[in-house]
């Protein structure tokens, strides 16, 4: 299988329960080795101004740390959207490591850096991570969906939507998974 980083997992109702129910998946990487990633729609309850007070003012809506994954969830790191196109020519900011188009890493222990380098800013704590060939024998079984990312996915004002908005933009039958009810119990 080729890469998949820089792309997103959606997570389909064949996971009913735990971190990953109804979760996007941003890929940071993916090789033989394994996957690593972060849930990009698990906003939480602590503000990064209690964790990372001076992140704060750069970070996208909701200012609040989200759930990376199940993964040293007592760490954090920052995904960043950079302004510009990224290109040969042009310098990435300090502490920023690309990692697919205009997202990359964000050094979280470097300097801060100024508003209008980044269109985006967000900080998990946590991250998703899967053995070699793992990942591969959910999306077998169905498990997820792969799906292109859009930079905006990953710092959606409203990321408590994302999960039906990035099944939406698809053109197969796979959009109707958007109608499963929460509890299909309850149907």
């Amino acid at each position: 299988m080729d890469t998949l980083r820089g792309r997103l997992l959606v997570a389909t109702p064949a996971i009913e329960s735990g971190p990953f129910t109804r979760s996007v998946v941003f890929l940071l990487d993916h090789d033989g080795d394994g996957a690593l990633g972060v849930i990009v729609n698990r906003p939480l309850e602590s503000d990064v101004d209690d964790v990372l007070p001076d992140w704060a003012n750069l970070v996208n809506a909701p200012v609040c740390l989200f759930d990376g994954g199940p993964v040293a969830m007592d760490s954090a790191l920052a995904l960043g959207v950079i302004a510009g196109p990224k290109d040969e020519q042009s310098a990435p900011p300090i502490g920023w490591r690309q990692m697919a188009g205009r997202v990359g890493l964000v050094d979280l222990e470097g300097p801060v850096p100024s508003r209008g380098e980044f269109t985006g800013l967000r900080v998990f704590a946590g991250y998703a991570g899967w053995g070699p060939g793992q990942l591969e024998d959910e999306i077998d079984e169905g498990a997820w969906l792969v799906i292109d990312a859009r930079d905006e996915d990953l710092v959606s004002p409203q990321p408590e939507t994302l999960w039906r908005e990035v099944l939406r933009r698809l053109d197969t039958d796979a959009r109707f998974l958007t109608t499963f009810p929460d509890d299909p119990s309850a149907n």
